[in-house]
């Protein structure tokens, strides 16, 4: 069946279709679950705020760990949707969360703002280094920076919130910005994982760079929970009173 049809996408794996083909791919994903942890224990620190929406984030980090390690050891195209649809969802609730309750955009622009984000994603995904003209050098040698292009807006979005943030002194705006920036090296090395196969191993394995996104990855999505924790629930509005 399609669904059980296996994914050889990254160095550590090769041609190997064993649950534990890429044992440091899949164990770095504890990074996320750390990350959620950590900020639920932040939160449930915090008194007298509603924390919904909050605790629904780091519930979101939690299952972006689960979802990758699912993907690293069974690497099927329906253990792959397990992958992707949470960091898509993350994305999208983020976005909406931090435009909403940081930058104080109205609720009928954010939505909008999440469809066209949605949009934009969808559309990154599906470009094709051939008809770009890329096809060549560095773009030939990463197969395409190896799929990434689906998180440039995920970047430029958290650059630029982070960047406008800092213009209006909020506080969230170091940890939306510097989460970006460790954005920049993450997909770097999700990019180059192949390019850097053969010189990256261990126990005598070829592992690539693959593990640097998961690990990085963990850090990004901590900045952006601290954030939250630390600097979200302070919208006056009968939402927030309930949910941020």
């Amino acid at each position: 069946m399609e669904y059980q049809q296996k994914i050889f996408a990254y160095c550590e794996r090769g041609l190997d279709p064993s649950f534990w083909a890429e044992p440091v791919n899949a164990l770095t994903n504890l990074g996320f679950i750390f990350a959620s942890v950590i900020a639920l224990a932040m939160l449930s620190g915090k008194s007298g705020e509603a924390k919904l929406m909050r605790y629904l984030l780091i519930l979101n980090v939690f299952i972006i760990g689960v979802g990758s390690f699912i993907f690293h050891t069974y690497a099927t195209r329906w253990a792959s949707a397990a992958d992707v649809i949470p960091i898509g969802v993350f994305m999208l609730v983020y976005l909406g969360y931090a435009l909403y309750v940081f930058a104080r955009v109205p609720l009928l622009v954010v939505i909008p703002a999440i469809a066209f984000f949605a949009y934009i994603i969808g559309e990154s995904k599906g470009i094709s280094c051939t008809a770009l003209g890329l096809d060549w050098g560095f773009f030939r040698a990463t197969n395409c920076l190896n799929g990434s292009f689906g998180y440039i807006p995920a970047l430029g979005a958290m650059l630029l919130i982070g960047l406008w943030l800092g213009i209006r002194r909020h506080p969230a705006a170091l940890y939306v910005f510097a989460a970006g920036l460790v954005f920049v090296v993450s997909v770097g090395f999700r990019a180059t994982d192949r390019i850097w196969c053969n010189q990256i191993s261990f126990m005598d394995k070829a592992i690539g760079t693959h593990f640097m996104w998961h690990s990085l990855n963990s850090v990004v999505l901590f900045l952006l929970l601290f954030a939250a924790v630390r600097h979200g629930g302070r919208r006056n509005s009968p939402a927030s009173e309930i949910l941020l």
